[in-house]
């Protein structure tokens, strides 16, 4: 990874020297007494034993101590204060290596050559740096294994005591705190802020862990993130842990999107920032074809393989694209599922107008049911009055029929007293007849014996007369009163009278 490395020359060498060129040809003032020592050519300033010793055509230099700057030769612009700061620093002006660098402190870029524009404050900070450029560090024996040519070992920070201590080749990282990054030995591009962040990395970059053992179980992956306190996060690239956000509630607020862009945010439901506003209708009906299925997602993702239930977002673009996410490339992604809630919201909202409408009617039935049984009711028991009437009156029937029978016999019985009352009429007015006809077979030699009778072997009832006479002319004499003329149809050895 390419460091983010300062232009050569960026600091204006040329006013520095013409600031020190002012001060040189000032008017000679009164001198301090005791004059100040240590002052030798070039801007240079040297206090201590051998300190800037090999000095050739370096200049601005400042040496405080034992050794400090003892190796430097054309470096310059560079400060060393502490025992055997920039020892070995040698310095080019014309490359600009090994210029510009700060030390302050016992050992401080100790071992610095070629490096330039580097920072050290604190015994042992950046000691074994040569050629690496742009470091920052600040802290007891901070990154205080960089060595590596630039880009490598370059534009590092480290700002607490052993913060990147072992990095040797990692560029473009910062550490701040205790220990921050302290295994990190090629590891580039990592930011580690709380005492012993990322303390496991070794060779993983672009991570970044915010809080006191944040990402301490990171080691060898690629941009992950893990911000708050004992936050250790996993070596899988590419992921992202927050802490206190589990089981944490929050009675209000809004659920937070990202997107494709990494772009953190909420969704707002405001008539403010709509256009086209418009009811869904049947747009919410593609819900049907949707399929849902249950799944485990694969190993690298959720190593416990827990069962899952879901949509397949190939499956939803093609119901209906716009329920997709998409990633960078324009893959789908994921399901807006919000969105599908919003669409199950206008399906339930039909069905429930569907189901009231029907409600409706069904009372209405319910109603018409209910007169229609009241007047069911009401004829059954008109049916019932009825069906008591037409007993009482069969009761009155039979009973009439009875007296009727009554009555006929009645009448049945006067009637045959009237035949019994007409007979004797008719008899007695046959009597004269017969009597005369008895009369005259008396004067005959026969006996003769009268049998009066009433015959009902006919239609109509007849008085009849049977004489028997018992002589030389023996016979039955028949005589029907109901006939007209005596001795009518008498049958042989009868006598008609």
């Amino acid at each position: 990874m390419k460091p983010l490395i300062p232009l050569k020359g960026a600091i204006p060498l040329f006013f520095i020297a013409l600031a020190l060129l002012y001060f040189a040809i000032l008017p000679k003032a009164q001198a301090v007494i005791p004059p100040a020592d240590g002052g030798y050519p070039g801007f240079n300033t040297a206090e201590g034993q051998k300190a800037i010793f090999g000095l050739t055509t370096g200049v601005a230099n400042t040496a405080v101590g034992w050794y400090s700057l003892f190796s430097n030769t054309d470096g310059s612009y560079n400060t060393g204060v502490g025992a055997g700061t920039l020892l070995f620093n040698i310095g080019d002006q014309t490359t600009g290596d090994g210029t510009q660098n700060t030390a302050i402190g016992t050992a401080a870029l100790l071992s610095n050559t070629t490096g330039g524009e580097n920072t050290a404050t604190g015994a042992g900070a950046l000691s074994s740096n040569t050629a690496g450029a742009a470091n920052t560090a600040n802290g007891w024996f901070a990154l205080s294994h960089n060595n590596g040519n630039p880009p490598d070992g370059s534009a590092n920070t480290a700002v607490g005591a052993g913060a990147l201590f072992s990095n040797t080749t990692g560029d473009s990282s910062t550490a701040i705190g205790l220990n921050a990054l302290v295994s990190n030995t090629t590891g580039s591009g990592n930011t580690a802020v709380g005492v012993r962040a990322l303390d496991h990395n070794t060779s993983g970059s672009l991570n970044i862990a915010l809080g006191v053992n944040a990402g301490h179980d990171v080691v060898t992956a690629q941009n992950a993130i893990c911000i708050g306190l004992n936050v250790f996060g996993a070596d899988v690239g590419d992921s992202c842990y927050i802490g206190n956000i589990f089981g944490e509630t929050s009675a209000s607020g809004e659920a937070v999107y990202v997107n494709s862009n990494h772009k953190l945010g909420t969704l707002t439901s405001s008539r403010r920032f709509k256009d086209d506003i418009k009811p869904m209708e049947r747009v919410s009906e593609a819900l049907f074809a949707l399929k849902p299925v249950s799944f485990r997602y694969k190993k690298e993702i959720d190593p416990a393989g827990m069962q899952q239930f879901g949509l397949v977002a190939e499956e939803v673009e093609k119901v209906n694209p716009d329920l997709v996410v998409r990633d960078k490339e324009g893959k789908p992604y994921s399901v807006r599922y919000d969105q599908v809630n919003a669409m199950l919201l206008n399906e339930f909202l039909k069905e429930h107008k569907a189901f009231l409408e029907e409600q409706c009617k069904v009372q209405e039935q319910e109603a018409m049911i209910d007169g229609l049984e009241s007047t069911a009711v009401k004829q059954a028991a008109t049916v019932t009055a009825l069906e008591s009437k037409v007993a009482k009156q069969k009761e009155i029937i039979a009973q009439q029929q009875t007296e009727m029978r009554t009555v006929i016999a009645r009448l049945n019985d006067q009637a045959a007293q009237i035949q019994k009352v007409s007979a004797q009429v008719e008899f007695t007015r046959s009597g004269t007849k017969l009597a005369g006809a008895v009369w005259q077979a008396m004067r005959l030699p026969y006996n003769i014996f009268a049998y009066l009778g009433h015959r009902k072997d006919y239609k109509s009832s007849h008085i009849w007369v049977d004489l028997v006479v018992r002589g030389p002319r023996a016979g039955r004499l028949h005589r029907d009163a109901s006939t007209s003329n005596i001795g009518d149809s008498l049958p042989s050895g009868c006598l008609d009278l």
